[in-house]
């Protein structure tokens, strides 16, 4: 399997292409320079080598162009380059050929691929073959004594020892070269390496974090889990235990953020509530980004903190779904070392899981509460249906059964009397009749899931006037149904007609209002009678000996939907009903 060649490397094969280029250039204007000054004709044998030369080493460069070229052709090129510089050399005049500069070219070669030991070697056997050379041509060719030959010898030796110089320096500086490219690629893949072990270490701790976050559906866990993850996400990229303030904060009722859950805080900076809407805080949610600030005791929200004061760096994460802001995830380091870029980018990941679990679990939370409403209201709809069976149609009935039984011994004795006795249980009857629909529709008034409170209000108002002589006046605020649930509006229908048939069958009212209005961010709605009131205080406290629970079941109705019930009255000046329920966002 061929090896490709990195970038260093490929830099390398650049310089000895464009090294070529410039030794076949240079030959070639010595050459011509040499033959014009002599008279001679350029020598034939020197075109043929630089046009083999120049075709080989355009064969290089359209390899290197092509990103094509292997380690494996590299010993190729560097024998193209000894056979080049010898062809020229031996063509050119041999020991006396200007060209001998071209010997360097081998020597440069050996330098930038291996290491200065294998250079300085084919530095020395450059020499030593031009030294031989130049020996042997003067020893044949002059016939004269030793002393004489080598005194003849001396130029040839003083340009060997030149070359070696050169040589050498050449293959100090070949050597530089290499060092210097094999460093930088060292570096690079370091750098990728780090680049690698960084996106891994952010998938293990994002896995870590989707794992903790998914084993739990409480909420507040879910909030604990996901500053445990930061803490440990930040300890291993700066590979210290690291001592920070980390802050949860949500928002409330109120539109103003609360603190959830922290770490590091005082108990005066868990009771602040800020609006989220000035400095560091207000940024990071109007540009739904991670926001930083290098001094957050000076920041005009993050300042409210005491701890702040005493760090040197914040960086603040909005906690966002879609187009809804749950709140914000501060996180700030007293020590003299910032946030790396990296863990911020792991935070953002950190919070968007937090978010998600954070919804899930609010929607189970929202499961599991309205399972126990429905049970609660199920159990008091029993509770509700046997009271009002055990106050109205079953003491009719009973007393019915009575009558007739009465009735019967009336036909023996008093016939037209009987008669008489009958009409009245057939009113009886009917009333009772009347009752018992509507009871029916009180346990489960299709108009109020769908048309709503007002119109349940005033069918009931309605009903009751065919079996009651209670004079009802409704006043309700237009539009208020939009700031109700159905759940809201459906419980508070149950807590009027409870005190409706409070006041209808113990306080003997005559006239009965019922207003219900929006005051701030609560609906408030009043039933208030003309009856002959009672002690509110003294009824309260002798309640567990009783057996009616209409007042408990008034407070009971009012506490599912968060609301509460106050009650107000005074003997012999009528009862007044109070609930408070809290507004939905219309």
């Amino acid at each position: 399997m061929k090896r490709e060649y990195n970038e260093p490397e490929v830099k390398i094969e650049w310089l000895y292409s464009n090294l070529r280029w410039f030794f076949l250039l240079a030959v070639g204007v010595i050459t011509t320079a040499t033959a014009l000054s002599s008279g001679t004709e350029f020598p034939r044998e020197v075109i043929a080598m630089l046009v083999t030369g120049g075709i080989a080493n355009m064969l290089v460069t359209l390899l290197l162009i092509l990103r094509s070229f292997q380690a494996s052709i590299a010993p190729f090129t560097l024998l193209l380059d000894i056979a080049l510089t010898l062809g020229l050399i031996i063509t050119s005049g041999g020991t006396e050929s200007p060209l001998l500069f071209m010997s360097l070219i081998p020597i440069i070669t050996t330098s930038l691929r291996y290491n200065w030991l294998v250079s300085l070697g084919m530095a020395l056997l450059t020499v030593f073959i031009y030294w031989w050379n130049a020996w042997i041509s003067a020893w044949l060719n002059s016939g004269l004594p030793l002393g004489e030959t080598i005194a003849d010898a001396m130029p040839h030796i003083a340009s060997g020892a030149i070359l070696l110089l050169a040589g050498g320096g050449v293959s100090y500086i070949g050597n530089r070269i290499r060092k210097q490219l094999t460093e930088e690629r060292r570096k690079q893949e370091l750098t990728a390496q780090t680049a690698i072990d960084t996106a891994h270490q952010k998938v293990r701790l994002i896995f870590e974090l989707a794992s903790t976050l998914s084993a739990t559906l409480n909420y507040e866990r879910v909030l604990d889990a996901a500053l445990d993850v930061t803490q440990a996400g930040l300890e291993e990229f700066v590979g210290a235990n690291v001592r920070q303030v980390q802050v949860i904060m949500l928002f409330g009722m109120d539109h103003k953020l609360y603190v959830e859950t922290s770490r590091g805080l005082t108990m005066q900076d868990r009771r602040l509530r800020l609006a989220g809407s000035q400095g560091v805080l207000g940024e990071a949610l109007e540009t739904t980004g991670t926001a930083l600030v290098s001094d957050p005791g000076a920041d005009p929200e993050l300042g409210q903190f005491v701890v702040m004061h005493q760090c040197r760096q914040a960086v603040v994460v909005p906690l966002r779904a879609g187009f809804e802001n749950y709140g914000v995830m501060i996180m700030a380091n007293p020590e003299t070392g910032g946030y790396p870029e990296d863990f911020r980018d792991l935070l953002e990941a950190v919070c968007n899981q937090a978010v998600m679990a954070l919804q899930n679990a609010r929607l189970y939370q929202n499961l599991m509460d309205e399972k126990e409403r429905l049970v609660a209201v199920e159990e008091d709809a029993r509770k509700k249906l046997a009271r009002d069976l055990h106050d109205g149609p079953t003491q009719t009935i009973a007393a019915i059964a009575m009558r007739l039984n009465y009735t019967r011994l009336l036909f023996a004795k008093s016939p037209q009397q009987a008669i008489e006795e009958l009409t009245h249980l057939e009113d009886l009857a009917r009333r009772t009749t009347k009752e018992i629909r509507q009871m029916l529709f009180t346990l489960r008034p299709l108009i109020l899931e769908t048309q709503g409170l007002t119109a349940a209000l005033e069918q009931y108002i309605e009903k009751m006037a065919e079996i009651a002589s209670l004079s009802i006046h409704l006043e309700i605020e237009t539009g208020i149904e939009n700031y109700l649930s159905k759940d809201a509006q459906g419980t508070l229908f149950y807590i009027i007609e409870e005190a409706i048939t409070n006041a209808r069958k113990h306080a003997e009212a005559t006239d009965l209002w019922i207003r219900l209005f929006k005051r701030g961010l609560s609906a408030i709605a009043e039933i208030e009678d003309n009856g002959k009131g009672f002690d509110v205080a003294a009824i309260e406290e002798g309640y567990a000996q009783r057996s009616s629970l209409g007042l408990l079941n008034l407070h009971e109705r009012a506490t599912l939907i968060s609301g509460k019930t106050v009650i107000q009255s005074t003997p012999g000046k009528g009862t007044k009903v109070i609930v408070t329920i809290p507004l939905r966002e219309k």
